[in-house]
């Protein structure tokens, strides 16, 4: 396990309300850390703060409200002291298209990637000045990556996701004495209020959130920076490879997207199956 992940530290995880967030609350809770979820105000936050057994500070945020983050920042450190793990998970997926007929183009990038660039200026310069072991965990998404049709807004926000926590362990790592670190988070198909669209039964390819921060714990033990986490309908290697040949567009000059271009599908098949 990460040294940022021990007991009596503290941990903070935005859109704590429900999903992957509130699994990952809840096993942050299990390792003996003091919890501070936030999430949107109503229900649905002091909901997940009573399933947790009201053990944690629930704190109604928007991420995408740079002075709710910083008072988000403030208050944690108040009431439970120094942030040793910053888990920047909100994010939301309304659908979107090209040309933003939805109108959820800006606040899908507000709160999908400002929200979590904003949480790292804001906690960031706090955990390393306390000279302890810190982690920054940012969700991003495979649609960052492989960026397919069908929802560019939010492609566009998780692609720049790992840009951003990309360029952020690269500063972290050269910064004299720093004992933050950052990784970035990758899950697969997940089946949580954002993915159900409808429906109420775990379709048999998603893994619940708890299995995927299993795996995240897993993998935070290991010096991994990119944890790219696998379902039940993609695994390891085919995640690799679909990887692999979105870069081979532009180191072979393919057209954008050309997996799922008419004319190399048949060649993206073939390489699948090499």
């Amino acid at each position: 396990m990460h040294d940022a992940v021990a007991q009596g530290n503290v941990a903070v995880v935005t859109g704590g309300a429900s999903g992957i967030g509130l699994a990952a609350a809840r096993r942050f809770l299990d390792e003996g850390m003091k919890v501070c979820i936030a999430d949107l105000p109503g229900a649905g936050l002091e909901e997940a703060a009573e399933s947790l057994g009201g053990q944690v500070l629930a704190v109604a945020t928007d991420v995408s409200d740079l002075g709710q983050i910083k008072a988000l920042e403030a208050r944690v450190t108040a009431e439970l002291g120094p942030v040793d793990v910053l888990m920047s998970n909100a994010g939301i997926q309304p659908g979107s298209s090209i040309f933003d007929e939805e109108d959820t183009w800006q606040r899908v990038i507000d709160v999908n990637m400002w929200g979590i660039i904003r949480c790292a200026q804001v906690f960031a310069p706090g955990m390393i000045a306390a000279g302890r072991p810190g982690l920054i965990v940012n969700t991003g998404s495979k649609q960052g990556i492989t960026t397919p049709p069908g929802d560019p807004a939010y492609n566009v926000s998780k692609a720049g996701v790992k840009a951003f926590t990309e360029a952020l362990q690269h500063a972290l790592r050269n910064i004299e004495g720093c004992k933050v670190e950052a990784r970035l988070f990758i899950p697969g198909f997940v089946f949580t209020p954002l993915t159900a669209r409808g429906r109420t039964e775990k379709p048999a390819g998603a893994w619940p959130p708890e299995q995927v921060v299993d795996f995240l714990f897993e993998a935070l033990g290991r010096d991994e920076f990119y944890i790219l986490c696998p379902d039940n309908e993609v695994d390891r290697a085919t995640d690799a490879k679909r990887i692999l040949w979105a870069a081979g567009d532009i180191a072979e000059n393919r057209p954008p997207l050309s997996r799922w271009h008419p004319d190399y599908g048949d060649a993206f098949a073939d390489w699948l199956k090499q």
